[in-house]
């Protein structure tokens, strides 16, 4: 079984290579679409002492003949410093035997994939002259939208946004290293663009109707349990609503809270990603819309990038030191 630290995960697809894992992920929810993925519901520990949860998270994909499970946590207030909020392993299995391939970081993963995820739904929804994007939220996840966004848009200018003014310094270094500027900016120039990213932990709306304009594309990240929410309901019933998956979104995504509020039904929601993406269903008609997708991630996706660095992992294994 091939033993990979979360160091040779980044070295195998570092930052720069996150387009790989966008095509990875876009193929994920292809497959999904198609039916030819089992993806059972995430199961959910919820350590409720120490406000933070475990998540355990499998499927099977035929096209791969490969099953993932990841182990992942959510720790919002870790108490432990230097430990990030969200920490996971992925293992893989050989469908054919059942035999234990390989037993990975997933940390870094989670971030490539969930990013991967926001570039897919912005490629298939998010206007085709869309030059600008506003991001909500400076954390560690900010690092990968940004990467993978301007992968599949020619974005000219970055709009960063955090109540901690440090984190968006933090954050404008680390891009920089990248060749990506980001500028600082205020709630309200950021949610001024034409796609925008939500990444925040929030269980009460930051992102006001009235700041959405029309045509604006948004990636809602950060709801990925019950009770979050980081939008005004009142921009969901103005948009086009594309989940990841119907199961999670109404349990855990942007979605949850104003579905069980009675502010909308589940006939507003219009279609999951994997419909838009296999053409069972139309994304944007048109420059005017207002497009929304709500991220709970999918185990598939974890999948699929997983599979992608164990590909590469075996043919770089000596050149890496893996074995």
């Amino acid at each position: 079984m091939l033993i990979l630290s979360q160091k040779q995960v980044e070295k195998i697809i570092p930052l720069k290579k996150i387009k790989d894992v966008v095509t990875a992920v876009e193929e994920a929810f292809f497959e999904y679409g198609m039916g030819r993925v089992q993806m059972p519901p995430k199961n959910y520990l919820d350590f409720k002492k120490y406000e933070g949860d475990l998540r355990i998270m499998p499927s099977f994909a035929q096209k791969l003949e490969m099953a993932g499970t990841k182990i992942v946590n959510v720790h919002p207030k870790n108490p432990k410093k230097g430990l990030k909020t969200v920490m996971a392993v992925i293992i893989l299995n050989d469908a054919e035997t059942g035999l234990p391939l390989a037993f990975m970081d997933g940390t870094y993963i989670t971030g490539m994939r969930t990013a991967a995820a926001a570039a897919v739904a912005t490629k298939y929804l998010a206007r085709k002259n869309a030059k600008s994007l506003g991001v909500i939220g400076a954390g560690y996840q900010s690092i990968f939208q940004i990467a993978a966004i301007t992968k599949v848009r020619k974005i000219k200018e970055i709009f960063v946004y955090d109540v901690l003014e440090s984190q968006v310094e933090k954050l404008a270094k680390i891009l920089a290293k990248e060749g990506i500027k980001i500028k600082k900016a205020s709630l309200e120039e950021a949610a001024k663009k034409d796609i925008i990213v939500t990444v925040t932990p929030a269980r009460k709306p930051i992102l006001k109707n009235k700041l959405v304009l029309p045509g604006t594309h948004i990636n809602a990240m950060g709801a990925d349990g019950p009770g979050k929410e980081e939008l005004d309901p009142k921009i969901l019933k103005r948009a086009k609503i594309i989940i990841d998956d119907w199961h999670q979104a109404i349990c855990c995504g942007e979605v949850n809270v104003p579905l069980a509020k009675g502010i909308i039904q589940k006939k507003d929601i219009w279609a999951s990603l994997g419909e838009v993406i296999t053409g069972k269903k139309i994304g944007r008609k048109n420059d005017n819309e207002i497009t929304i997708f709500d991220s709970t991630g999918l185990a598939v996706q974890d999948l699929f990038t997983a599979n992608l660095v164990y590909k590469k992992a075996k043919k770089l294994g000596k050149e890496l030191k893996l074995f």
